[in-house]
C-alpha cells in the first residue's frame, strides 16, 4: 500500500517528538516536569489553531481576494479601453432619450464619490426608450462582431465570480451579438424582430452604464491618468475629444 506524504510527514514529526522527549527523560530522568511539559503544550494547542487556522488564514484569504479583484480590474479596464466606451457611445445612439442623462454623465475631473452615486441614483429612475434603427443596427453588429474573440477571452477569466454585475454585462453582449449576427439583412425585418432586438439592446445598454460609472469612479481612485481620458472621450459629452485642453 502506498503512503501519501501527508501520512510520512505526520509519523517523522510524531518520530521527532520521541527521540526528544526519549532523550530529555534519558539525561534528566524528571518525569513530573515532562509530564508538567506536556500538559502546557497540549493546552496551548487550542490558541495555535485559533492563531494559524482562524487568523492567519483569514489573513491570507483576505490577500488572495484583493489579488484577484486586482486582476479583474486590469480585465475591466482592459474591456472599457477595447469595446466598453466604443460600445457605449454605439447603444446609446438608440436611447430616444439619451439627451436627458447625458448632462448627468458628462463626467468631469472634479467628481467626487457622492456625484458617481448621483449619477447611479439618475440611471434607477431613467425612462428608457429604444428604437431599433437599421442604420444603428449594422454598425452595432459590425462593432460587436469584430470584438468577438476579445469577449470570449474576458468571459474565460474565472476571477469574473468576484462580480456578477460584469459577468451579467458581458453574457449580455454576447447574447446581442448573437441576435444580430444570426439575422441576414437588418434592413428587412419584421417589426416583432425589431422589438426583440430593442429589449436586447436595453439590457446590455443598462448594465454597461451601471458598470461603466464604477469603472470610472474606480479609475479616478487607483489610475488617474487612465480616469484623465476617460473623462476626455467620454460618449455623453458632445464636446468630448482625446487632445488636452
Amino acid at each position: 500500500m502506498r503512503i501519501s506524504w501527508t501520512a510520512k510527514l505526520i509519523v517523522t514529526l510524531v518520530a521527532i517528538s520521541g527521540v526528544c522527549y526519549g532523550i530529555n527523560y534519558l539525561v534528566f530522568r524528571d518525569v513530573p516536569f515532562m509530564l508538567k511539559l506536556i500538559t502546557l503544550q497540549i493546552g496551548f494547542v487550542p490558541i495555535s489553531v485559533v492563531l494559524i487556522t482562524v487568523w492567519l488564514n483569514r489573513l491570507i484569504s483576505q490577500r488572495e481576494n484583493k489579488h484577484r479583484l486586482q486582476k479583474l480590474n486590469i480585465v475591466i479596464s482592459n474591456f472599457f479601453i477595447e469595446v466598453g466606451t466604443p460600445l457605449l457611445d454605439c447603444l446609446s445612439a438608440f436611447d430616444t432619450n439619451r439627451d436627458e442623462i447625458s448632462k448627468s454623465l458628462s463626467i468631469t475631473i472634479t467628481w467626487s464619490d457622492q456625484d458617481f452615486a448621483t449619477a447611479k441614483n439618475m440611471l434607477r429612475d431613467h425612462n428608457y426608450v429604444i428604437a431599433s434603427v437599421p442604420a444603428d443596427l449594422e454598425a452595432l453588429r459590425i462593432l460587436l462582431n469584430s470584438k468577438r474573440s476579445f469577449l470570449m477571452l474576458v468571459l474565460e477569466n474565472p476571477n469574473l465570480l468576484e462580480r456578477e454585475e460584469f459577468t451579467n454585462l458581458l453574457s449580455a453582449i454576447a447574447h446581442l451579438t448573437e441576435e444580430l449576427v444570426r439575422r441576414i439583412d437588418l434592413a428587412k425585418l419584421g417589426q416583432a424582430d425589431y422589438d426583440h432586438i430593442a429589449v436586447d439592446i436595453k439590457r446590455a445598454y443598462t448594465l454597461l452604464l451601471d458598470v461603466w460609472l464604477d469603472y470610472m469612479k474606480h479609475i479616478k481612485h487607483d489610475y488617474p491618468y487612465l480616469y484623465s481620458l476617460a473623462v476626455r472621450i467620454n460618449p455623453f459629452n458632445p464636446l468630448a475629444a482625446p487632445e488636452v485642453k
